[in-house]
C-alpha cells in the first residue's frame, strides 16, 4: 500500500502530499524513506496546512539524515531557523534579502562541506503580498540542452562567491561588508553536476560569479542566459504559503528563490536544513 498520496503540481516540478498525519511524519522511518523517494521523483512536496510543530519539524528531518546545527540560537528549538526580515528575530536577516535571487544552498561553504541535501520549511506567518517561494527543475534544464551543448557546458567550470550573491542585493557595499564577504572562501565547481544516481543538473545561481578561462563579460552573459533557460515558466512551480503549509525540496537537483515581500512584512518560515553527503563534481 502506498504510503504517500501524491498529486503532481506541474510537468515538470513539484508534488502535494495530502492525508499525512504530521506525528507519524515525525515518528515513522517507512514514511520518511517514501518522501525521501518521492523527492528524488518530484524535487518539490508541498504538505498543505500540515501544522508541523517545530520539536516534530525537527524529528522528521533526522530520519532523512544528519541535521545542520550550525545556526542554532535564533530558534529556541535546536535546529530550527526562522527565516525572517525582522532583525528582532534573526541577527542575521539583512543576508537573506539574497535569497530573493534564484540558488541553490551551499555553493559557497566555510570548507568544503557538502551542499545541503534537502531543506523543509514550515510557514509561521506569511506575507500579505509576495513572499511566495519559486522551484525550478535543475535536472529538467540539463536534459532539455543538445547533444552539443551537453557536450560544451558539460567541460565548464564556475566559481562561486558570497560576494557575487550579496552584490546583487547591495551594488555599494561599505569596506566593512566587503571584507566580510570576501572572508568566506570561493569555490570552483562544473557547471554540470553529475550525480552519484547517474543523473546531471546544472549548478547555477546568485553566487555563481564567473566562469574559468572565459571572458569574464562573456562568461557571465553565458551565466545569465543559462539560468534564464533553467528557469523558463514551464520548469517553475511557484508557492503560495498559507499558514502551516510545510514544504521539502531537494537542494541538490532545484534551484529556489523568495519573491520580494515588504521588509516589515511579519513573513517567518521556519527553517530545517538536511545536511548532504555528495560532492558536487
Amino acid at each position: 500500500m502506498a504510503l504517500l498520496t501524491i498529486t503532481a503540481l506541474t510537468d515538470s516540478v513539484g508534488a502535494e502530499v495530502t492525508g499525512v498525519d504530521p506525528e507519524r511524519l515525525a515518528a515513522d522511518d517507512s514514511l520518511a524513506r517514501s518522501v525521501l523517494d518521492a523527492l528524488e521523483d518530484t524535487g518539490v512536496l508541498v504538505f498543505p496546512r500540515l501544522g508541523l510543530k517545530p520539536e516534530a519539524q525537527v524529528a522528521f528531518c533526522r530520519r532523512l539524515g544528519a541535521i545542520d546545527h550550525s545556526s542554532d540560537g535564533h530558534h529556541p528549538v535546536p535546529g530550527i531557523y526562522p527565516v525572517t526580515l525582522d532583525q528582532a528575530k534573526n541577527s542575521s536577516a539583512a543576508y537573506l534579502r539574497a535569497t530573493f535571487d534564484w540558488h541553490i544552498d551551499g555553493c559557497t561553504p566555510l570548507h568544503d562541506e557538502c551542499p545541503q541535501k534537502a531543506t523543509v520549511l514550515s510557514a509561521k506567518q506569511v506575507a500579505t503580498r509576495g513572499g511566495e517561494t519559486e522551484f525550478a527543475n535543475s535536472y529538467a534544464a540539463y536534459e532539455a540542452f543538445s547533444d552539443e551543448e551537453k557536450e560544451r557546458y558539460g567541460a565548464l567550470r564556475v566559481v562561486h562567491s558570497l560576494e557575487a550573491s550579496q552584490r546583487r542585493v547591495n551594488a555599494d557595499p561599505s569596506p566593512e561588508e566587503l571584507a566580510r564577504w570576501r572572508s568566506r572562501p570561493t569555490h570552483e565547481h562544473p557547471l554540470v553536476w553529475t550525480h552519484r544516481s547517474g543523473r546531471r543538473s546544472l549548478v547555477l545561481g546568485a553566487s555563481a560569479d564567473h566562469v574559468v578561462g572565459m571572458d569574464l563579460d562573456e562568461g557571465r552573459a553565458l551565466l545569465a542566459e543559462l539560468l534564464d533557460r533553467a528557469t523558463a515558466p514551464h520548469l517553475v512551480y511557484r508557492h503560495r504559503w498559507s499558514v502551516g503549509d510545510t514544504v521539502i525540496w531537494d537542494n541538490n537537483g532545484v534551484l529556489h528563490r523568495a519573491a520580494p515581500y515588504d521588509p516589515d512584512s511579519p513573513r517567518e518560515m521556519l527553517r530545517t536544513t538536511v545536511l548532504g553527503d555528495e560532492p558536487i563534481q
